[in-house]
């Protein structure tokens, strides 16, 4: 290839395109063809339909048959298969075969490809909220993924409660970071029956996090220790209600005892008194021997039934303090073994982090939020349930002093407040919001060492601030379709989710990858200025040409896109030439002389 020369193919899929080139340059590509996968190859590899799926993910795909079906088919755009390394792409039919063959162990193995790819660009950024003495603001959250309620071969859903309705599927617990340079990235992705709830997730998205940051905040083993001290008196008080109960128990045997065996006497006179009046042939008066008997058994039968039913509820009284003081014995052995694991881990951490940790009401139980409390986190949620609202209800009264923290919305807040049943004290607020003529009702909840209860405002604002989490489960529904399920293998229903995630972090790597290659001209596309969005649902779809020179490759979008006439730079030349003449930008300017 000549100096002047240039190779020019079109595609319909310019973005895809730019971002085979990313992943090319940083090693995706080779990650994800290295994967070992049991299927045979015809001709293609089944590594390639997975490639593609990630593709075609990444494209804002609605149903996998839009990769052969759609107006312009991902399948026929040889120069996307070409940017990420393929000599082609395959029907929509042979991705579906190969996905729903896919075991476990290949699915997670596909994963861990994605989140090997995805570590030194999450380590970079970790790096700079490190060095710059930030804390790390990390969202959790259960998104349900709902399938047809009428449909039988989505295996191992579940009815749960998703989208404010009971519905059949499937549920996602996702965790975010915060970011600087890319406003949010996802750590974890884990798959649940449709019937999760949030209160049984709070520890498993915390250990899935930690897991993806390789980094975790010292573990607060002071206040555990303290804790598990208090169930001392705790205890005691439980034994002392035992021993009682127990004596209690002995007591109503010994009185049905004694019961029994004065009706059994009563019986035994009854029976000698009858045969001798038969005998005598006397009749019986009301007043007579034998009916005074006859009541005195009567009496003490209905003794030993009352009797009876006393040991019964002495018994149940019993068995339930013995299941009460098993379970306090397994709840401190719990805490024991928390408290060790803890200690170990503080151990092997001599640079621990400062993070915290944002949830919904979903998982503010207390057992969830004592629990993030001894992990180390700053903590930021709502209590679980509507009782604690009722108790701070309770607190105000006329004279209490609201403070505006939003458009229609007041707080009142009470430093170290106790809720009931929670092990430590808490900073509490009662939220009220006026939604036209109806006034709403809701708490928050911290622990930490932010001095929230002095700024209301500020504690509003930044719980609220958990909605980016949020808007980024919006985005992978009407971006990426996450809840329109491609597949019916539940191991490729767990790729599905992963990958729509990968994706939503690899169009924001990319993009800033995209601006470092940009030299500033009137023709320039500013990738950065395009949200994912408008990236993924035009960008994606755009025509263009991809010019390939001896010095690197740019693509020139057509008249009939989005982005007419624009110029979108790529690294990485297709062709080499051992002495190159000029810069990359100088050919660029040469040739955009002579087309114009």
């Amino acid at each position: 290839m000549g100096k002047n020369e240039e190779q020019i193919q079109v595609t319909q899929h310019a973005f895809l395109v730019a971002w085979g080139q990313f992943a090319s340059e940083k090693g995706l590509i080779e990650r994800i063809t290295s994967v070992k996968l049991r299927q045979k190859k015809r001709q293609h590899w089944p590594q390639t339909k997975v490639l593609e799926f990630l593709v075609a993910i990444m494209g804002g795909t609605r149903q996998l048959q839009d990769i052969s079906l759609a107006a312009h088919p991902l399948d026929k755009d040889q120069a996307a298969a070409e940017a990420w390394g393929q000599a082609a792409w395959v029907d929509y039919s042979g991705v579906s075969r190969t996905l729903s063959s896919l075991s476990w162990e290949e699915v997670n193995a596909i994963v861990q490809a994605l989140d090997e790819f995805s570590q030194p660009f999450l380590a970079a950024e970790l790096e700079k909220l490190v060095r710059q003495k930030k804390r790390l603001i990390l969202d959790g959250d259960l998104t349900g993924i709902p399938v047809s309620n009428t449909s039988r071969s989505y295996p191992n859903a579940a009815y749960g409660h998703m989208d404010n309705e009971i519905q059949l599927g499937y549920q996602a617990g996702v965790v975010s970071l915060v970011s600087e340079t890319y406003g949010r990235l996802w750590l974890s992705g884990t798959h649940h029956p449709g019937d999760t709830v949030s209160s049984t997730q709070a520890e498993s998205l915390v250990l899935e996090a930690e897991a993806r940051l390789r980094l975790r905040p010292w573990r607060r083993t002071d206040l555990l220790e303290k804790r598990i001290a208090d169930y001392g008196p705790i205890q005691e008080s439980i034994h002392q209600r035992l021993q009682t109960q127990q004596n209690g128990r002995q007591t109503a045997i010994d009185r049905h005892r004694q019961a029994q065996a004065a009706l059994d006497e009563h019986l035994r006179e009854l029976e000698s008194v009858e045969q001798s009046y038969r005998e005598r042939q006397q009749v019986e008066r009301p007043t007579s021997r034998l009916a005074l008997l006859r009541k005195r058994v009567q009496a003490d039968t209905k003794r030993c039934g009352s009797r009876k039913k006393a040991i019964l509820e002495a018994e149940a009284k019993l068995a339930k303090t013995q299941a009460r003081v098993q379970e306090l014995l397994a709840e401190i052995d719990g805490l024991r073994q928390r408290l060790k694991r803890f200690q170990k881990e503080n151990q092997d951490n001599p640079q621990p982090i400062e993070a915290e940790f944002r949830l919904d009401a979903g998982f503010g139980s207390y057992q969830n939020i004592a629990l993030l409390i001894e992990m180390g986190y700053e903590v930021y949620t709502k209590p679980h349930g509507n009782k604690t609202t009722q108790a701070l209800l309770k607190q105000v009264d006329d004279s209490v002093a609201w403070t505006r923290v939003g458009a229609n919305a007041e707080m009142v807040a009470w430093n170290n407040f106790k809720p009931k049943g929670c092990p430590y004290s808490l900073n509490m607020a009662l939220e009220r919001f006026y939604t036209g003529k109806t006034l709403k009702h809701s708490a928050l909840c911290h622990f930490g060492t932010d001095p929230v209860t002095q700024d209301l405002s500020a504690w509003f604002e930044h719980y609220n601030a958990r909605q980016i989490i949020e808007a980024g489960i919006k985005e992978s529904k009407q971006v990426f379709y996450l809840h329109r399920i491609k597949v019916r293998s539940e191991p490729a229903i767990f790729l599905q989710e992963r990958m729509a995630l990968f994706a939503a972090n690899f169009i924001r790597w990319a993009a800033c990858w995209l601006a470092e290659q940009a030299r500033p001209t009137d023709q320039t596309l500013d990738v950065q200025k395009i949200g994912i969005k408008r990236q993924v649902q035009v960008g994606a779809h755009a025509s263009a040409q991809v010019i390939r020179t001896s010095n690197g490759m740019f693509l020139r979008f057509s008249e009939h896109s989005a982005f007419s006439g624009m110029i979108l730079a790529l690294p990485g030349a297709a062709f080499t030439h051992e002495k190159p003449p000029n810069s990359f930008f100088d050919l660029l300017c040469r040739f955009l002389s002579n087309r114009f």
